[in-house]
């Protein structure tokens, strides 16, 4: 597919940009409103085309833990009758937590670890069905009080008496982007992982503990940015980090459900390098 509509699709999903407006820039670079119509199907997710992971040697259940202003909602999942477990926050895209985050922290648990994937979306009612209002009530967050209701998620695992203590935290897109700021704002996390997500400030790199791994697409000119300045203050800081950036794959190249981008040889890579870093940091041998 022409470069020019899924850098129009990822500023679509990624800005102000309403719907209307898309579709009409879409229709120019498509050539008609028609061939617009029938490219629209190729760029929107398909949860229904993903496979919905399934394993018979982990345990779901949708739980509730204290947010700062009430509930929050979060799919856990963990491996069946393992204990002193390393634990793993699943943070979502700007669309709340979708089937493909689900998905994602299933298999998260599939590898060894407790997985939560947390509904950002919580405060406002959860995470609404049609995509385009999970993006617009993602915008309506209190900036503040939503990054509290992931230190208190990190805190829940931390507490939990079938993990052992060790907690990272891997987001994706706008869930990347509240990787970086966890890795800042909780000196006591062990591994941050980031996928095509906004880097912190480079201010406040100096607080960062964790060990960081960034995962970027080649063709994300939005995010890719940022990197020089981020890498040149981790360096100065002495961070644990490692950068990979998979030449010639789009923003959001690890969704599945997304087939324009997804792309599968760097998804299943930056996975299994995801899955070392965890292994590496998390274990109860890991001093």
């Amino acid at each position: 597919m022409d470069q020019k509509i899924i850098n129009l699709y990822d500023e679509y999903t990624h800005s102000q940009l309403s719907r209307k407006d898309f579709m009409k820039k879409l229709a120019v670079i498509a050539g008609s409103t028609a061939l617009a119509m029938t490219i629209l199907p190729m760029l929107e997710n398909n949860y229904a085309a993903a496979a919905d992971f399934a394993s018979d040697d982990i345990d779901v259940e949708n739980i509730i833990y204290p947010g700062v202003d009430g509930d929050m909602k979060a799919v856990l999942a963990k491996p069946k009758g393992k204990k002193k477990l390393g634990s793993v926050l699943v943070i979502h895209e700007n669309r709340g937590l979708n089937p493909h985050i689900i998905d994602v922290t299933k298999r998260m648990a599939a590898e060894g670890f407790i997985a939560l994937g947390v509904d950002a979306l919580s405060p406002l009612g959860g995470t609404p069905a049609d995509e385009d209002k999970g993006r617009e009530l993602i915008g309506k967050l209190d900036p503040e009080k939503n990054l509290q209701n992931y230190l208190k998620g990190l805190e829940y695992l931390r507490n939990r008496k079938d993990g052992n203590g060790k907690v990272g935290c891997v987001g994706f897109c706008w869930g990347g982007g509240m990787a970086n700021k966890l890795a800042v704002n909780d000196p006591n996390l062990q591994a941050a992982i980031a996928y095509y997500g906004a880097q912190a400030n480079v201010a406040d790199v100096s607080k960062i503990k964790a060990s960081l791994m960034l995962h970027y697409g080649g063709l994300d000119e939005r995010i890719n940015a940022g990197i020089p300045a981020y890498e040149q203050a981790l360096k100065e800081n002495k961070v644990d980090y490692k950068i990979y950036i998979y030449d010639g794959v789009n923003h959001a190249f690890n969704n599945n459900t997304s087939p324009t981008r997804y792309n599968e040889a760097a998804a299943k890579l930056a996975w299994q390098r995801t899955i070392d870093l965890f292994k590496r940091k998390l274990s109860i041998l890991t001093r």
